[in-house]
């Protein structure tokens, strides 16, 4: 045991005498969660659009000054003729053009309808699409507010009420996938380097005749990860908290437990990576490139996996992050317990222990 407890001690001196590696493990989540957190967002702010009003009445100016008025939109020019939208929207800076008809506010009296043309730069589709949304529900309230006297036989009026998101921010959505990507690739590319760097520095003659068991340099080799992960994790949970505003409707318990699980699983994999690698660089480019795309593409952060052909949906049933995404949208943003979340535990526990088992059957007890 003595012998074990000294090989982890050896194991977090080596850690902290590497400063590349600690600034890989906690300042690089930091800057990540800070960048993806503001930067990825499907939200619209600010957006510049022009008008182009044929009509120039007092109507239509309402319109346009309440379309304006909102933080949404910000009318950066006003078109005189059809011939300028097409060079407005070359020219990249304006992502919607608003057409008034002609005699707008005479046709709204008389026919009681008038036209608005909304159109979209669909080089973005998504932007395009939530402009689109937007302009829409501001033309709504405002036709609410001029019918409230009107009554019209037979409405039927839908009412949507968002639950556990009611503002829709997108944060809400990405924080626990990055969260789920930085904890996943830092702690399987730090792993994942552990044996290689023995293997290039000539120490792996020095453990491989040691009394140490393999198994216990594989524990040995996670354990200080565990430690400084868990710090990271905090962290990223607290910039998640205080910074984007995220709520933690459930237990602060249960979600320590389910990130420390989610950071053993990681490290687990990464190891393995570690054990059946010859150099740091391919164990880096293995873990780095093999485990972004199927995390970030398949783990459902982006992309909904329903909307996925089906052998996708089944191949994305083994990425461990699928799992952990499930579990943290579940304690933050729904307050559930563990009774709603133990399938994606126990299948969180089952790919740890396949991870552990295999390294330690992978690991070499002789050089070749």
């Amino acid at each position: 045991m003595k012998r074990f407890i000294g090989f982890i001690r050896k194991e977090f001196y080596h850690i902290f005498r590497d400063k590349r590696s600690l600034f890989i493990l906690f300042g690089m989540p930091i800057a990540q969660i800070m960048l993806f957190g503001f930067a990825i967002t499907n939200e619209i702010n600010n957006v510049d659009i022009a008008i182009f009003d044929k009509s120039k009445d007092a109507t239509t100016q309402e319109i346009i000054n309440k379309i304006t008025a909102s933080k949404y939109f910000s009318n950066k020019q006003l078109i005189q003729n059809e011939k300028e939208i097409e060079a407005v929207f070359k020219k990249g800076k304006v992502k919607a053009v608003l057409v008034f008809e002609k005699d707008f506010s005479k046709k709204l009296v008389k026919e009681n309808k008038a036209t608005i043309q909304i159109i979209t730069d669909a080089t973005d589709p998504n932007t395009a699409n939530t402009i689109s949304n937007y302009t829409n529900s501001i033309l709504k309230k405002y036709q609410q507010e001029i019918n409230k006297d009107i009554k019209i036989a037979y409405q039927i009026i839908p009412e949507t009420r968002m639950v556990y998101n009611p503002e829709l921010k997108s944060v809400f959505m990405f924080v626990p996938g990055v969260m789920t990507i930085i904890l996943m690739l830092v702690s399987a590319m730090m792993t994942s380097i552990s044996i290689t760097r023995e293997k290039e520095l000539g120490t792996m003659e020095i453990l491989l005749v040691s009394p140490i068991k393999p198994a216990q340099v594989i524990i040995g080799k996670v354990f200080p990860y565990i430690f400084l992960s868990v710090i990271n994790a905090i962290v990223i949970i607290l910039l998640s908290i205080f910074v984007f505003k995220m709520p933690v409707q459930g237990s602060f318990f249960l979600l320590g437990f389910e990130s420390v699980l989610f950071i053993v699983n990681a490290l687990s994999l990464g190891i393995l990576i570690s054990t059946i690698s010859e150099t740091q660089q391919t164990a880096m480019m293995i873990s780095l490139m093999g485990l972004m795309l199927p995390v970030i593409l398949l783990s459902g952060f982006i992309f909904p996996i329903s909307s996925m052909p089906f052998p996708l949906q089944v191949i994305s049933n083994i990425i461990p992050a699928k799992w952990f995404i499930i579990i943290l949208k579940g304690i933050m943003l729904k307050g559930v317990g563990i009774s709603f979340i133990w399938k994606e535990t126990l299948i969180l526990i089952g790919m740890t222990l396949f991870f552990m088992g295999l390294s330690i059957k992978k690991y070499k007890i002789r050089l070749e």
